[in-house]
């Protein structure tokens, strides 16, 4: 998957080039180069299952059991893509209520640049919170909690340190931000950086804690906290202070940016009180629930997954 991405990536910066700047096509190039460079990324992982030795065994013809275990899987996979679509939801919202202000074009234009830089920023601890996601939900599948309360502390302790270098970098670089963005809206792209650190040092946090929560089968109750803190906290704070307080965009920043920090400590308050314990043995639950012989020779002789 690394290169993979890697390559695409090598090969979407001439393409992204050419279409922008070679053709007549403009905006329009850039995003026709992104959609056939994630394409082109589909193609190489397909290509991968399909002729690599490493997933031979995984090319058998499609029977009933491949949905035997559909269920299980939509009660973790659809609050899973709720606590992604709660919180991203929430950014297109303020866009468009951007629109409303006066002077939109403005306001809009800023407040997609600082949700370009956030997201781009996110990537990292996006990253970090799909490897805890991983590595907890195979500790706790493998009935070692303690394994899976070391993960939780060694990647909380990486992104700490994540989120305080991007911040002090973002800072640092306040007075020329805007220039990567544009030549007319420095000024204010510059003046709303220190709210987009606020907005990346909370978001690195929570990013990690939310891959901690997909890994720990809490999917539902993350959908529940990225409703209720952007939903109930964010929105209406950013409408408070962006429209009857009249701070404009900087007013609507500020509002999500609350969201954000309540979600983060939602989800830190959830992780720091968790019974690992339990959460082993549910997990081990679903793993041998469709497999009675294996679940009874592991009650019998206590041994961990192989």
């Amino acid at each position: 998957m690394l290169w993979s991405s890697i390559a695409t990536l090598l090969l979407h910066i001439p393409l992204c080039w050419v279409l922008v700047f070679k053709t007549s096509l403009g905006y329009i190039g850039a995003s026709l180069a992104i959609s056939l460079s994630y394409w082109l990324n589909v193609i190489m992982l397909a290509a991968y299952i399909r002729y690599s030795n490493s997933c031979k065994e995984t090319r058998s013809p499609p029977t009933i059991e491949a949905f035997k275990g559909v269920g299980v899987f939509l009660r973790l996979a659809l609050p899973s893509a709720l606590m992604l679509c709660f919180e991203w939801w929430s950014f297109e919202i303020l866009i468009l209520l951007s629109g409303i202000l006066p002077n939109p074009e403005l306001q809009t234009s800023v407040l997609s640049i600082c949700l370009t830089t956030i997201t781009l920023m996110y990537t990292i601890p996006y990253g970090l919170g799909a490897a805890a996601s991983t590595r907890v939900a195979n500790e706790l599948g493998g009935g070692n909690p303690e394994g899976a309360r070391s993960a939780v502390r060694v990647v909380m302790c990486i992104a700490v340190m994540e989120a305080a270098i991007v911040t002090i970098i973002l800072l640092a670089s306040q007075h020329i931000l805007g220039y990567a963005y544009s030549s007319d809206k420095v000024a204010y792209v510059n003046a709303m950086v220190p709210f987009v650190c606020v907005s990346v040092a909370a978001d690195s946090l929570q990013g990690v804690l939310s891959g901690i929560a997909r890994g720990s089968g809490w999917q539902h109750l993350g959908a529940y906290v990225n409703l209720g803190s952007f939903y109930l906290v964010g929105i209406p704070t950013a409408l408070l202070l962006g429209f009857v307080l009249k701070m404009e965009g900087k007013g609507l920043w500020m509002g999500i940016s609350c969201g954000s920090i309540v979600q983060f400590l939602l989800l830190a308050v959830i992780t720091f009180f968790s019974n690992w314990q339990k959460m082993s043995d549910k997990a081990r639950e679903r793993v041998f629930s469709d497999d009675p012989s294996d679940k009874e020779h592991l009650e019998s002789d206590g041994s961990d997954l192989p």
